[in-house]
């Protein structure tokens, strides 16, 4: 079942967004502060989040700007305020919608099922396997972390792809080189070091905070999901 994120402080419109998105059969929770908001995205299963924007200790814009570093979850502004100025600047830091104070609750549960269609037709198609953060497409050489892609060149979905097949588990720099590599000029242990030094940081770009590569001293590496 989707999961709503409510980040509203003021009572009496969270209790009617609330009952509004689970009389629809949605999931829902609520958070009073912003603060709350991040932490509880990145523990991950949130597929909307619908967030005041003048939350009590911080602006949900800058909530969203925090967001937009490492998630592409769907987000919906609500707000007291309807000046063309903040709605272009709701959208500029990535938001996905804006719905204006006071507001039909039909409408904003129209607005979230939007998005969740959306977000449904833009989830991987048939022959992706989904593991934790990741989701990989063996046919076809691709791998997305939270839903983000990875401009992986050869040799990084290789290493990646051989991890995941077996993840938790230490493969050595063999075994590694084993998977992928073509010839004895590029069977180097320091290469197999370099690929996953710039793997790292691709995935680091994309948001993955700690590091899910591990490195295990005289033994190789694993993947931990």
């Amino acid at each position: 079942m989707p999961l709503i994120l409510i980040a509203e402080d003021e009572a009496a419109i969270a209790d009617t967004v609330l009952y509004a998105l689970r009389s629809e059969g949605l999931d829902t929770e609520h958070c009073q502060l912003a603060r709350e908001v991040v932490p509880r995205v990145r523990a991950g299963g949130v597929d909307v989040v619908v967030l005041d924007v003048g939350l009590p200790d911080a602006s949900g814009f800058d909530v969203c700007r925090e967001l937009r570093a490492f998630s592409d979850v769907p987000v919906i502004f609500l707000t007291a305020r309807n000046d063309e100025i903040d709605r272009v600047l709701g959208l500029e830091l990535g938001a996905d919608d804006y719905v204006a104070k006071p507001f039909s609750p039909r409408e904003l549960v129209a607005r979230v099922r939007a998005r969740l269609r959306r977000l449904h037709a833009a989830a991987p198609e048939a022959g992706w396997v989904r593991q934790g953060d990741f989701a990989v497409d063996r046919d076809g050489h691709r791998i997305h972390y939270q839903d983000r892609p990875l401009d992986l060149t050869r040799y990084e979905y290789v290493l990646l792809a051989a991890l995941l097949q077996r993840p938790g588990a230490i493969l050595s720099r063999a075994q590694l080189m084993d998977r992928g590599w073509d010839s004895d000029a590029e069977s180097m242990d320091r290469t197999v070091d370099t690929h996953i030094k710039t793997l790292r940081g691709k995935l680091r770009a994309a948001g993955a905070d700690p590091d899910p590569i591990r490195t295990h001293r005289g033994l190789g590496y694993a993947i931990e999901i």
